[in-house]
């Protein structure tokens, strides 16, 4: 099989191209400035040479905080990119494996997510994604739309790095505790689209459409952060830190953010037998990652 990775240099798209090789598939995983999903040229051109069986999309601008002032940066990268990238497979016959976000709901739900539950982004970064998904939709049949939340993994930057971080430098550390979902591996999600990128081979009976992607559980970030530090500690001979729960009126952020975006993973597991790790799980393993690395 070969794989075209767009946003290759992100913490999922190094994931997917080391897990991609191990898989024996032939992987493409060009640079930013070689595959500028919003050049609709460069697109063109590269996805034209290497005619790929499945083209997969991590490129994404997912500064949300940065987006409520950047927001034509957003939507070119969010919106004009998805336009282009679906544009060209779909002249190409090509399906796209798109990754998008929790954000997209507003968080007033209270319960999981499905795929079929109206949308209403509260922020830049939300908006942009949500129109990146119609862009797909509308230009090609053969997507699949997979919705991740609080992704993090052993490259680039993220919550558990963050959480590691400060705790090197800080007394105690302070972390909302009103807001709710469920943290993903980006080990894990890479692991899911290579599973579903299998199945597209074989060319039969796949639902093409929007699906749900995240670790196993509900917690707060305040939930998260205890967690992190209780792994730390267990696993490492490094400096941890008390973590206090705080309100989110009380560390106020540009982007209005949702109160709960847990995502129901029912629909992948129909139909293509994924069921998602249990959140604990995968952070112990990618703790013991870090701190080995260390």
């Amino acid at each position: 099989m070969k794989i075209l990775i767009a946003g290759a240099q992100g913490q999922l798209g190094r994931e997917l191209a080391e897990q991609s090789q191990l898989r024996g598939c032939r992987v493409q995983a060009p640079p930013e400035d070689e595959l500028d999903i919003t050049d609709l040229g460069k697109i063109d051109r590269i996805i034209t040479l290497h005619q790929a069986d499945i083209v997969i999309n991590t490129a994404a601008y997912t500064q949300v905080d940065k987006a409520e002032t950047e927001e034509a940066i957003a939507f070119e990268v969010n919106k004009t990119g998805c336009a282009n990238l679906a544009r060209v497979c779909a002249s190409n016959h090509i399906p796209l494996v798109h990754i998008s976000t929790d954000y997209v709901f507003n968080g007033q739900k209270g319960t999981p997510y499905f795929e079929t539950d109206p949308i209403s982004p509260l922020g830049v970064y939300g908006r942009s994604k949500a129109e990146g998904e119609n862009e797909i939709r509308k230009h090609l049949k053969e997507h699949l739309i997979l919705r991740t939340s609080w992704l993090y993994g052993i490259y680039g930057q993220n919550f558990v790095k963050t959480m590691l971080n400060l705790a090197d430098s800080k007394p105690k550390i302070r972390v909302v505790a009103d807001q709710y979902g469920s943290p993903t591996n980006a080990a894990d999600l890479a692991g899911a689209i290579l599973a579903i990128s299998d199945r597209l081979q074989t060319g039969s009976n796949i639902d093409w459409g929007t699906y749900h992607y995240c670790g196993l559980g509900v917690i707060s970030w305040h939930t998260f952060a205890e967690k992190i530090m209780d792994f730390a500690r267990l696993y490492g001979d490094i400096r941890t830190a008390p973590v206090d729960p705080v309100a989110t009126a009380d560390y106020p952020t540009r982007a209005v953010r949702p109160v709960y975006s847990a995502l129901d993973c029912g629909r992948i597991r129909k139909h293509f037998g994924i069921k998602p790790q249990p959140w604990q799980k995968s952070l112990e393993t990618t703790i013991r990652k870090l701190l080995a690395a260390r």
